[in-house]
């Protein structure tokens, strides 16, 4: 599990973490990690309650890889699960929902 730097973090009790559930060597994983510290950015320039997020590598976990293998990228936030987080569109969607 690595945590990826934020600009600025809550406490650590305000928000879940959101994760980020990928694997090496994949390009949809690439695209949407960046999308993620892109909107993330966005929402913390805009004074919004940041969650910190946590990547996950499927292949350190044999239930992660049995859950997610054709799924990846996922993201979860609470208990809230965005599989196949391709579309920047998508993405967007699902953290604005997040307080």
């Amino acid at each position: 599990m690595t945590d990826i730097a934020q600009p600025r973090a809550e406490p650590a009790s305000t928000l879940p973490d959101l994760v980020l559930y990928t694997r090496d060597r994949c390009h949809l994983c690439d695209d949407a990690r960046d999308t993620v510290r892109r909107l993330l950015a966005e929402r913390d320039a805009a004074g919004r309650p940041m969650p910190r997020l946590v990547e996950r590598d499927i292949a350190t976990n044999p239930t992660w890889e049995r859950a997610f293998l054709t799924t990846i990228p996922v993201l979860e936030f609470g208990d809230r699960r965005l599989e196949l987080a391709t579309s920047p569109g998508r993405i967007r969607r699902f953290l604005d929902t997040t307080r």
